[in-house]
């Protein structure tokens, strides 16, 4: 069978350079980099040249890069770090809407220690409004973050102007600012020191890199509280035996995407465009979700109408094509996500959404594998449909239900349409 993988957003295929030069530090150079003897040395070197790489590639300070196992302890440890170390200067805390659930849910539990959090609206196409952002400031704010781009829909939001209104507002002079840039980094540039930004997030899984390293990017002079307490690893804002070969792999792949990224996202971005043209002309009632102009590379997200999205991705799946629908670590349920809820996506429709998230890997056999056969499911699907039976017979939508009204019109979706 064909096997074409476009679920990069959860996790990317590991480059073979990547994987060479992690090897000896699984079987030969096996010492703990805090010993002092020679095989300890040797681990203590290629952390620092990992450091040295990941910091590289984002325009950071080597002393600004905190490794964690993942992109959700990074945030973990910022929104809580933050927390704990400004409790005394503010409770309130401000995030967009369509944030990942490692920033949502830790938010949970400091509402109820007592923090307040706003929660930024976004547009039709995942945009956060900047002068909601304005207004919901406060003398107590200590925290914003806004995620860099979207995994689910692809929206890139200006963090840039959007750093500047809440640094030009001079609330106070401790006003943390954090964006999730995990979507982002391998498929675009990304520079601290340009977005200006306080706090930054990223992982090793979704640039070709292992599993079990990321990084949580902390400008020096913001103070943050350790989570994970016992040692003096990451400068004692981190504990734990360092996961050298995953590190260190690491920061290769940090600098093979700062080496490849014009030509791979060259090609990345024709695949993605291909797929968003020609998908809406052989299905009827699809439709786009997320921004064309400011969308990721590698983000394909449609809704497809009277088409249940569970059934529609395991017939895919049957026949090679593998897809998702939501974040990565969302529930497998039939609910529409957070994120088209937030965009206010009717739920019938989001229920049928599918994300495609493409990679240097894939090529244009595989796209025109998917064009030529997800029409047929789609077709497949619909034949049994209820409500595609009624809409041919009657012209009409059916209700999905409690709330939604489905009775709307719809415009079919372009490449050129913002």
């Amino acid at each position: 069978m064909k096997y074409i993988y476009l679920d990069n957003q959860s996790n990317t295929k590991l480059d073979k350079n990547v994987f060479d030069v992690m090897v000896p530090f699984f079987v030969d150079y096996y010492g703990n980099p805090q010993s002092i003897y020679s095989l300890g040395s040797i681990s203590k070197d290629a952390l620092d040249d990992a450091r040295s790489k990941v910091a590289s590639f984002i325009n950071a300070d080597i002393n600004e890069i905190i490794f964690t196992s993942c992109a959700t302890e990074s945030n973990n440890l910022l929104v809580k770090g933050i927390a704990e170390s400004l409790k005394n200067k503010g409770k309130h805390i401000i995030v967009s809407a369509i944030e990942h659930f490692s920033i949502l849910n830790p938010l949970k539990r400091l509402q109820n220690d007592g923090f307040e959090v706003t929660y930024l609206s976004v547009d039709a196409k995942g945009n956060v409004n900047a002068q909601e952002l304005k207004k919901s400031l406060r003398k107590d704010t200590i925290l914003v973050s806004i995620q860099h781009s979207n995994p689910e829909v692809g929206t890139i939001q200006n963090i840039k102007d959007l750093v500047a209104i809440v640094k030009n507002n001079k609330i106070n002079d401790f006003v943390v600012f954090h964006t999730d840039a995990v979507s982002s980094c391998g498929f675009m540039p990304i520079d601290v020191k340009d977005l200006n930004v306080d706090a930054l997030t990223f992982s090793s899984s979704v640039m070709y890199g292992p599993k079990g390293a990321a990084a949580l990017y902390v400008k020096k002079e913001v103070k943050i509280v350790p989570q994970i307490e016992g040692g003096v690893q990451e400068n004692s804002k981190r504990s734990g035996t360092e996961n050298i070969p995953a590190i260190v792999g690491f920061g290769k792949a940090c600098q093979i995407a700062k080496e490849k990224l014009v030509s791979n996202v060259q090609k990345i971005k024709g695949l993605r465009d291909k797929l968003i043209n020609e998908l809406p002309k052989k299905i009827e009632y699809i439709y786009l979700n997320g921004a064309i102009g400011n969308r990721l590379p590698n983000n394909v997200n449609f809704s497809i109408e009277f088409v249940e999205g569970e059934a529609l991705f395991l017939l895919l799946d049957a026949i090679g094509i593998m897809a998702a629908s939501g974040s990565a670590c969302a529930n497998k349920n039939l609910k529409i996500s957070h994120v088209l809820s937030a965009m206010k996506v009717d739920v019938a429709v989001g229920q049928g959404s599918i994300v495609f998230t493409l990679s240097k890997y894939n090529t244009q056999e595989d796209i025109d594998y998917v064009l030529e056969e997800f029409p047929k499911i789609v077709s497949r699907l619909r034949e049994m449909s209820p409500l595609y039976s009624y809409f041919l017979q009657t012209g009409k939508r059916k209700k999905a239900g409690p709330g939604t009204d489905f009775d709307h019109e719809h415009d079919h979706c372009h490449i050129n349409e913002e």
